[in-house]
């Protein structure tokens, strides 16, 4: 089941950053030793009490007019209406109500989405109190207030927020349809993917506008299967100045990635693949999805006999941290491979679910161990007493050791790698949780 979105609006200077980095805590460093992984701070995954939302900074460049002021914050607004279950609207105490407050307000109002209302830089509740009460007049219900940087009323406003959890899960689609999200920078041929396998297929298509988050759903059968496609390519032309652009097109990403069970990142062929392709991968990776690479457009690059080895070696060597992602070169104009898309997207799927007896595991490990010794550090050796795996959708192991801080990265990996050679797991990411335990 996929989080719940929220997003953080509001104009510029009203404190959204801070309260997003407040709420984002640790999370903010996403995948540390990941090459190529967006380190803007446009999203990060929050937990709560037992419950985990991701959390989008909608940001918005500092304006020089008042007209371009309302632009951007409808700009803005906008972004959050199309992709959040849940929008935190943020005003600031000190400057009180103004002009630009009161539109996005009624752009809010009219998206029907859960807004709350929260007003900052309350830094005394005893001395602004009574100024918060003029927000009651956007008509968007009761001004929280808070403090984002002297984290005073953080715990109220997530109450509120999360209220509203229950009542988008029940929007979630069915469990036994699988969910396949297909991602990249525009122009790719997302939308030409869809069509092809629309047309191939001549099968039943629900577009359902207006989804929860503003993409475009597509049922398609094969094989007597059903599978919906998430199609990031609906979006509207933004003249919008590029980092804008990338910015819309990453909140984007998210919001499918987050409802996939497999995720097609598509890149262009003639253009080869580039940092934004990465990034978007990189979204797929850290949520542990199954992922296939598409190249498409292949019909139109002139070929010899290496040149698909040459390619695959650039976008493995680009794409590194995630070696296990499938690879298809594909084209939607001419159709070439597009079948073969599905075969891969079941395999995925299969991998993704893959359970594994905790027997063979600790085989497996205990094989590994005696093949290479762990490491060790001032006289202590890392000892690795027990291995199961505890979730799937990615296949999740637990590893129970004498000390964490000797479980080294490399070896993880290679502990991965041995798994992956027992059992293949393609096209989908491990995730290994180290638990300490007392020796006997």
């Amino acid at each position: 089941m996929s989080k719940p979105i929220v997003a953080i609006v509001g104009r510029p200077n009203v404190g959204k950053s801070t309260l997003f980095n407040v709420l984002a805590g640790e999370n903010i460093s996403i995948v540390k030793d990941t090459p190529g992984v967006t380190r803007d701070r446009i999203y990060a995954d929050v937990s709560w009490l037992n419950q985990d939302f991701t959390l989008i900074d909608t940001g918005g460049i500092e304006p020089e007019s008042s007209d371009v002021i309302l632009s951007q914050m409808r700009e803005q607004a906008q972004i959050a209406i199309d992709t959040a279950d849940v929008i935190i609207f943020l005003v600031d105490v000190r400057q009180g109500l103004v002009d630009a407050d009161a539109k996005v307000a009624d752009m809010l109002r009219r998206s029907g989405k859960p807004v709350v209302l929260v007003v900052n830089k309350v830094d005394n509740f005893e001395k602004f109190m009574m100024d918060t009460y003029e927000f009651y007049n956007l008509g968007i219900g009761d001004p929280h207030p808070i403090s984002a940087s002297g984290k005073l009323g953080i715990g109220d406003m997530l109450e509120d927020v999360t209220k509203y959890f229950e009542e988008t899960v029940e929007d979630e689609e069915k469990e036994d349809v699988p969910q396949i999200a297909i991602v990249g920078k525009p122009n790719v041929g997302k939308s030409s993917i869809i069509n092809r396998l629309l047309g191939e297929n001549r099968v039943i298509v629900s577009n359902v506008a207006g989804t929860t988050r503003d993409a475009i759903d597509t049922t398609v059968f094969w094989n007597d299967r059903e599978y919906n496609f998430i199609d990031t390519a609906g979006l509207r032309k933004k003249n919008k100045i590029k980092e804008e652009l990338e910015r819309y097109s990453i909140i984007r990403t998210v919001t499918a990635v987050e409802r996939a069970d497999v995720v097609v990142v598509v890149i262009d062929a003639v253009e080869g693949i580039t940092e934004q392709d990465a990034k978007i991968a990189g979204i797929a990776h850290e949520r542990g999805k199954g992922i296939i690479i598409a190249v498409n457009k292949w019909d139109a690059i002139e070929k010899n006999d290496k040149t698909m080895y040459k390619y695959t070696a650039r976008v493995r060597e680009i794409l590194s941290y995630m070696p296990y992602a499938e690879l298809l070169f594909i084209s939607a104009e001419t159709g070439q491979r597009i079948n073969k898309l599905f075969e891969t997207i079941d395999m995925v799927l299969e991998n993704q679910t893959l359970r594994i007896q905790t027997g063979v595991l600790n085989e497996i490990m205990a094989e590994a161990v005696a093949l290479q010794q762990p490491p060790s550090d001032k006289g202590k050796r890392l000892k690795l007493f027990y291995i199961t795996q505890v979730a799937v959708k990615p296949p999740t192991f637990v590893i129970f050791v004498n000390d964490k801080q000797l479980m080294h990265f490399s070896y993880t990996r290679y502990l991965e790698n041995k798994i992956r050679d027992a059992f293949g797991f393609r096209g989908t990411s491990l995730k290994f949780l180290i638990r300490e335990r007392k020796e006997k």
